[in-house]
């Protein structure tokens, strides 16, 4: 099964002067918790998650419309294309430890967003034989794991 027989095909993205207040409209008004950040080729640079905004407005005193996507924005960035093998882009998102993956053609622009819950959502009973179900759970599995936090880790280093 290829990824483009799974992936959602119109993604919203963002730019990397998007502020915060305008990231956060967007993924409401496309209930979405990723963002790519594309460049003005509308190639990815970048991604911006929920979690990512929510951790910068915390950790920082400002304004959600002062602080942009750029400053923010998760690197690297962990990508499939439309071709690839869905258990291709389920090693992707385990090693990576993510839910999701934008979907890039040749040239790296965006067409599209491959999430864990569009593969759940698709794997019906018929299609299980043609992806294995071991391997969702395994991704799962990875992506959900218990991780420390690198602060907490940097922390722990210069204590003891």
């Amino acid at each position: 099964m290829r990824v483009s027989e799974f992936m959602m095909g119109t993604p919203a993205y963002c730019r990397p002067e998007t502020n915060l207040a305008e990231a956060v409209e967007i993924l409401w008004n496309r209930n979405c918790g990723i963002l790519p950040m594309v460049d003005a080729g509308n190639k990815v640079a970048a991604v911006i998650t929920d979690r990512d905004i929510c951790i910068a407005l915390g950790t920082r005193n400002r304004l959600p419309g002062e602080i942009t996507v750029a400053e923010v924005a998760t690197t690297p960035v962990y990508f499939c294309a439309p071709g690839d093998d869905v258990n291709e882009a389920l090693a992707t998102m385990s090693q990576g430890r993510v839910r999701r993956l934008p979907v890039v053609d040749r040239e790296g622009r965006l067409v599209g967003i491959l999430s864990m819950d569009d593969i759940v959502l698709h794997a019906r009973a018929e299609r299980l034989s043609e992806f294995s179900s071991r391997e969702v759970m395994k991704t799962l599995e990875a992506i959900y794991g218990r991780n420390v936090p690198a602060v907490l880790k940097a922390n722990a280093a210069t204590v003891a």
